[in-house]
This record gives structure tokens, sequence and C-alpha cells, in this order.
């Protein structure tokens, strides 16, 4: 049985261990809280397997005009994903333990990246964790391997370990068990945001015991990817993801009307108590001029803080007032990239502007600079620039 050891704590899968009670005939259902991702002549339907108090969710994909190849992707896919190997196990359970998994994906010009977590007694009686991935051409029903993102995967890999090392480690090691970010892990899956490395538990680790995974946006790696028109990436809409086009402003202020931002898995007016028992504290909350800032553990959150008061009634009785995102892009709005001239120009004269000293700055966690405020329906996008006019933080707000 082939299992990857990583955290179920990426893209927001932290699942939690049940215990059987009783033995129960195996049915299949559509998941009641799964998802269905479709594209072009392509579905993926979650479907669940119960036996007893095991609870194992897959994805099932449905397109196509050819059968054979709709049979082919779907036996790579449940392959990859170990989806059999886990129907066997928790088959086998005795009573008192269970299996359970989750899984979530992207699938879009006909290319599906998905990935599976699963909690509970996968080898022995003690429980675990295992982290499966596949990402398929449903064009061919073929693996696409992590070198076909690159124009020169040699190059890519150095200065995707070079990164990691300069960049992503030092911002991480007071915050891990194990913090060995090189050499790159096998595991990987696409998103739309950026590429998510899949760390196996003994190479990188959270301080909650949880496997590491780190997601790296495509913008602060465009040069070294393939975005010819036919590439699984231009395939996979990531061009658009990361540069100002004519559909940008529309892409905009349709995520902002949403209260949230793309693959970040948080919506503004949510519990934090919700969050924090979900995806678990990085670190203490950190106070500001307003309120506190909260870091959770997951890739997603990687320089991503959720905005809430002062906590004074604690998390049970607070929500997230703001999202503020200090790495990424947001349709072409890239930070550390994207000029205040050009956000105008696609977004048009902001409602408000205020400038901010270095003391005014501080206390709201920020280096000097200028704040452009939208309007936009319900809710307010703040667009920050340092001195340089070069933008620097994104931020949702009620």
């Amino acid at each position: 049985m082939k299992f990857h050891r990583l955290l179920c704590g990426i893209l927001g899968l932290v699942l939690l261990l049940g215990t059987c009670t009783a033995e129960m005939n195996a049915e299949n259902e559509p998941g009641e809280n799964g998802h269905i991702l479709s594209a072009g002549s392509w579905t993926a339907v979650e479907t669940v397997t119960e036996q007893g108090e095991s609870r194992i969710a897959y994805p099932v994909l449905h397109g196509g005009e050819d059968p054979a190849l709709e049979a082919l992707v779907n036996s790579r896919v449940l392959e990859d994903l170990c989806i059999n190997a886990y129907l066997s196990r928790s088959a086998q359970l005795p009573a008192g333990y269970a299996l359970q998994t989750e899984w979530s994906g992207i699938l879009s010009g006909d290319v599906f990246s998905g990935v599976c977590s699963a909690f509970g007694p996968l080898e022995t009686t003690r429980a675990e964790h295992a982290w499966s991935w596949s990402t398929v051409d449903l064009k061919t029903g073929e693996e696409i391997p992590l070198e076909a993102l690159f124009t020169d995967p040699e190059e890519a890999c150095t200065r995707l370990e070079t990164y990691l090392e300069d960049v992503v480690g030092p911002e991480l090691s007071g915050y891990l068990l194990n913090s060995e970010v090189t050499p790159l892990p096998e595991g990987f899956v696409l998103g739309r945001t950026g590429l998510i490395l899949l760390y196996p538990v003994d190479q990188l680790s959270t301080l909650s015991d949880r496997a590491g995974a780190i997601h790296i946006g495509w913008n602060e790696i465009r040069d070294i990817l393939n975005l010819d028109d036919d590439s699984v990436l231009s395939r996979l809409g990531i061009p658009e993801m990361i540069t100002l086009t004519d559909h940008s402003a529309a892409s905009v202020r349709d995520a902002v009307g949403s209260g949230t931002f793309p693959e970040i898995p948080v919506v503004l007016g949510q519990s934090m108590q919700e969050l924090t028992d979900r995806y678990h504290l990085l670190i203490d909350p950190d106070g500001f001029d307003g309120g506190r800032m909260i870091s959770l553990e997951g890739a997603c959150f990687r320089d991503v803080y959720l905005l809430t008061d002062d906590l004074d009634d604690g998390f049970e009785h607070s929500v997230v007032q703001g999202i503020r995102m200090d790495r990424g892009c947001f349709f072409g709005l890239c930070i550390g990239e994207t000029n205040r001239a050009d956000w105008r120009g696609m977004l048009g004269q902001p409602d408000n502007t205020v400038d901010f000293d270095e003391e005014k700055a501080a206390e709201k966690r920020r280096e000097a600079g200028t704040c452009d405020y939208y309007r936009i329906g319900d809710y307010q996008l703040q667009l920050y620039c340092d001195e340089n006019e070069t933008l620097v933080s994104i931020t949702l707000t009620e």
C-alpha cells in the first residue's frame, strides 16, 4: 500500500478521527458538503463511501466523448489518490477505529489537479496523516509531471531551491519542528494562485506536528514558467491570474463582492472560532491599531492575516473583519510588482486615499506609504503602496 505522508493542513483540509461503534454496509452517495468542479465537457463530482464510521470521500470525473478515456482518467486519479487502498483499509478496520478522507482540486482547461487527505489508522492502529496527489491531462489521461510547468526544468529546480532557502526558510524557521525546505519534495498540486509543494512530515512540519506545505505564487516565479499558448499553465488560465488584462477589473470586483480572495478559505464575517479550530494558530494574535491580526497554519495562509476585534470576549464571539494579503497576486494586482498608476488605470480613482507616515503605518503593522480605498458592493478593497508607489498589501474589509 502506497501512502504519501503529508500534511492535511494545506488547502484547509483538517480531518478528525471518529470512533466506530457499529458495522454498516458500504454505501456510495454524493457528499452532502462535497463539491462539484466543472470545466468544458468535464465534471469532477464528490463521491462518498461509508463503512462503519469510516468515510472515504474522493472525486469521480465525467466528461468527453470517449468512454475509454474517461475510464483511464478515473483509474489514474483513483490510483494516484490511493482511494482503493483507503477503501480496502477501511473495510478491514475493527470496531473502534475509523478512517476518513477529504479532497480538493481544480479543474480547468482539460487539466485536473487534486489532493486527498486521510486521517486514521492507515497501516497500524495508530492514527496517522497521509497526503496523496494527482495532476492529469484530461486530453490524454496521462500524468502531468512538475517538469512540464517550466521552460528549463533543471534551472527551475535550482531557482526554486534557492528561493526556498533564501526567502521561505527564514520566514518559517521559528514556526516549525522540522524545517528542511530543500530538497524539493515529490508532492505538489497546482492552484489558480500558485504552486503548492507538499512535504513529508519528517522533512517539514509545524509546531502542531503537522507535515508542511509551501505555497509559491505564480507571479513569484513567472520568469521560469512555461506560459506558451498550449502549455499546462496557460490551459489553467494562469497568465490571466498574474497579468492585468481587460478582464481584470471585473474579476477583482466579483471577488471583492464575495468577500474573499481566490484560494483563501475565509469569508468576511466568518467565525474566528471556527477558523482557529480548523486551521490552528501559527502564533499568538498580534495587536494593531483597531484590533488583532491572526496568523493561521497552512500554505494558503503564508503572509495572509485575518483581522478581527481585540478578542476581549474570546474567539467564539469574534468574526473576520478583514483579510490582509502581503504576498500574492489578485487577478493581476501583484504584490511587489504592480504600480499605483496601473491599478488606478484599471479600477479608476479611489473613493478615498490616506497617507501613512512611519508612526501611523507602524500602528497598522505596515511600512510608510499610501492606501487607496475602493467601495465595491458591501465590502471595501484597500490597496496599499510603499513610498515608491509599488503595491505591498491588499486588504478586504466590511
